[in-house]
């Protein structure tokens, strides 16, 4: 992205039923006629915090309590670049008031993908939408993995992978039929990787490893989800290109499974993950105490295969 990016803070803010707030921008306005997270130009020598803070309280009439970074987007239109520094703003003082006469709506983020956005905010869309844990169930015997994709619902966890390479057909087909009704049931999205061998009825949302990610050219035909494993800027945007969901980019951190394998550090992570345009979740030797530093270096949320069991 160049130095003549137009620089813009945007802001998610949900209220506390989970629903989030649009506005409308008029026709006559670039990408006009479409819905946007309520935002606006950075000042000159302002910070992109400072600038979502100012912009929701003259926008809106609202004070911002509680915000953390939520994605980072470069895009470039065919008569614009923009930068956009995304705000999930989680606690406000106010009640929202149209201060520019702006039609706004509240929405649950569920219905997100019913409105059209501006291309810059598909992004913003599926970050939204997305939770900030991603389990994976890694065991090799049916009822460890009925176990513990029941601990993981227990302990709310949303987003959830099934990653198993010594189970038999068989009971694959089992786990399937039962943790997919659990995971509906309690509003879970599991996705399933893709070395598994299984009926295409049954797949809804999709893992990619990263050698399937790359023998690709276009994006899965699934109906949901579709995220991928990445360990380089190439992966990365091999996935944003052929229009993967999420990422999980790996190892951050020295571990114990891969104890050869380089960590990437937190200061790579930041640099790999503000060249793409797409939630990366932060994985290898993740703790729940790491989720806001991985905020902090503009990632989704933490993966962890035993780190959501206590």
């Amino acid at each position: 992205m160049s130095r003549g990016a137009l620089q813009i803070a945007v802001g998610v803010v949900s209220n506390a039923q989970g629903e989030i707030l649009i506005a409308y921008r008029p026709e006559s306005v670039h990408q006009g006629n479409r819905w946007e997270f309520p935002g606006g130009k950075l000042e000159a020598g302002e910070t992109d915090k400072a600038a979502v803070v100012r912009e929701l309280k003259e926008e809106l009439g609202l004070t911002v309590k509680r915000a953390r970074r939520l994605i980072c987007i470069n895009h470039q239109y065919s008569d614009l670049q923009v930068k956009l520094w995304v705000w999930k703003i989680d606690e406000f003082v106010g009640s929202v008031c149209s201060n520019e006469g702006q039609v706004i709506r509240w929405v649950p983020v569920d219905r997100l993908t019913s409105y059209s956005f501006p291309a810059a905010n598909r992004a913003i869309v599926n970050a939204v939408q997305l939770p900030s844990r991603y389990a994976i169930i890694a065991d090799d015997n049916l009822f460890a993995l009925q176990r513990t994709l029941i601990r993981f619902v227990e302990n709310n966890v949303k987003l959830i992978q099934l990653r198993t390479k010594l189970l038999s057909t068989a009971d694959l087909q089992k786990m399937l039929e039962f943790a997919t009704p659990v995971c509906k049931e309690n509003q879970v999205i599991l996705m399933v990787n893709s070395d598994l061998c299984v009926g295409d009825a049954l797949v809804v949302n999709i893992h990619l490893t990263g050698k399937d990610l790359m023998a690709i050219n276009q994006r899965p035909k699934v109906t949901g989800w579709v995220g991928a494993s990445c360990h380089s800027y190439s992966e990365l945007q091999h996935a944003e290109a052929i229009g993967v969901d999420f990422v999980v980019l790996a190892p951050v951190k020295r571990t114990t499974t891969h104890p050869d394998a380089k960590p990437l550090g937190w200061e790579r992570f930041q640099k790999l993950v503000t060249q793409v345009n797409i939630p990366v979740y932060a994985l290898g030797g993740m703790m729940a105490s790491d989720l806001s530093l991985t905020y902090e270096n503009g990632g989704q949320g933490i993966a962890g295969i035993s780190t959501f069991l206590s």
